[in-house]
C-alpha cells in the first residue's frame, strides 16, 4: 500500500497518535492496516476522505462483514476509522464527521464450552501424589470447578476468608464485590490437606516477605502468594496430562461448574449468585448450553424423540 493511497490526511492522522498521543508501535501499526482498508475503499468508490459520508461508512461496515470479518475486527477498523475523523472535524481538515452516528457492532457473546461430567474426573483423577505441590494443585483444580471461581478470585483468597466450621469462604469478585460461596466436600478435603504441615507448612518460608504472603491460602514453590501465571500453569499442566489441553483453560473449569449445576437442576438465580455475575443475562448463557445438551440427549436416548429411517420411509 502506498503513502499517496492513503493520502496526507491519514499520514498525518497516524503522526499524531505517535507523537502526540503517544500510542505505542503496534498500536499506529493496527491502526494504519485498518486505515488503508479504508483508503483503497474509498479509492475505489471515486472518494476523498474528506468526501465520505454517513452511508459511505455504513457500506464499508456491510462490505467487511460481507468478506466474513470476525465482529471484533469489524468492531476495531471502525474505531480506527472514527477516531481519524474526529480527528480531521477538531483540526478544522473537514467540517463534518460521517461516522459519529454509525454504531459499532458487538461481538456475540459465545456459549460457554463446558467440559463433560467424566472428562472433570479424569482432570481431577491425573493429579495423584501427596507432595505438597501436588495437594496444592488439587486443591486449585476442586476450588475453580467446585465452587465457579475466576483465576484471579482464587489467587486472591486468603486463610482468614475461609470458613472451616461452616464450609463458606469470601471471595473478592469484580468491582471488589464480595459474595460468599459453599465449599463442596471435595473441594473441602482438598484444602484440608494442602494446609496440613506435609502441604503448605512445607512450603512456608523461614521469614516471610510480606504480610500478604503469609495470610494467602495458595503458595507458590518460593512460599509467596500464587499468582494467577502460577495457577494457570497448574491448570494448564494438568490439563496436559489429561489430554485436554486444547479445551481447557481456568475459566473453563469456571463454565463447566455452572453448565453442570443446571443439567442436575439448580436454580438459575442461585448459579447467578453463586458465580458472582452482576446481570443474570450473563447467567442465561449457561442455561443455553444445558437446554442443548438437554436436546442431544434427549434426542438420542428416548425411543420416540426421533422417527427411524424405516418408520419415515413408510410413512
Amino acid at each position: 500500500m502506498t503513502v499517496s493511497v492513503l493520502g496526507a490526511d491519514i499520514e498525518e492522522f497516524l503522526t499524531w497518535l505517535a507523537v502526540e498521543r503517544g500510542r505505542a508501535t503496534a498500536t499506529t501499526v493496527a491502526y494504519r492496516s485498518d486505515l488503508e482498508r479504508y483508503a483503497t475503499f474509498l479509492d475505489d468508490a471515486g472518494l476523498a476522505v474528506g468526501e465520505a459520508a454517513h452511508t459511505d461508512i455504513i457500506n464499508f461496515v456491510r462490505e467487511l462483514q460481507g468478506f466474513g470479518l470476525a465482529a471484533s475486527s469489524v468492531k476495531r477498523m471502525l474505531v480506527s476509522v472514527r477516531g481519524l475523523h474526529r480527528f480531521l472535524v477538531a483540526e478544522g481538515i473537514t467540517d463534518h464527521d460521517p461516522a459519529a452516528d454509525v454504531e459499532v457492532p458487538r461481538p456475540p457473546k459465545g456459549v460457554p464450552k463446558a467440559l463433560s461430567e467424566p472428562e472433570i474426573d479424569r482432570l481431577l483423577n491425573v493429579v495423584v501424589g501427596d507432595g505438597p505441590m501436588i495437594r496444592r494443585d488439587r486443591a486449585i483444580l476442586e476450588v475453580l470447578y467446585g465452587a465457579g471461581l475466576r483465576i484471579s478470585e482464587l489467587c486472591g483468597l486468603s486463610l482468614a476468608d475461609i470458613d472451616f466450621d461452616a464450609s463458606l469462604m469470601r471471595v473478592l469478585g469484580k468491582g471488589d464485590k464480595e459474595r460468599i460461596v459453599p465449599v463442596g466436600r471435595h473441594a473441602g478435603e482438598a484444602i484440608d490437606a494442602w494446609l496440613e504441615p506435609d502441604g503448605r507448612g512445607a512450603l512456608e518460608p523461614a521469614s516471610w516477605k510480606s504480610r500478604d504472603d503469609e495470610n494467602a491460602l495458595l503458595l507458590n514453590f518460593r512460599g509467596g502468594r500464587l499468582t494467577r501465571q502460577g495457577a494457570w500453569g497448574v491448570v494448564k499442566k494438568h490439563a496436559a496430562t489429561a489430554d485436554l489441553a486444547d479445551r481447557l483453560s481456568p475459566h473453563v473449569l469456571r463454565h463447566s461448574c455452572a453448565t453442570h449445576m443446571l443439567d442436575h437442576g439448580a436454580d438459575i438465580r442461585t448459579v447467578q449468585e453463586l458465580l458472582g455475575h452482576a446481570s443474570i443475562t450473563t447467567t442465561q448463557l449457561y442455561t443455553k448450553v444445558s437446554t442443548e445438551r438437554l436436546q442431544r440427549v434427549y434426542q438420542s436416548a428416548h425411543p420416540r424423540a426421533v422417527r427411524s429411517v424405516a418408520q419415515g420411509a413408510t410413512s
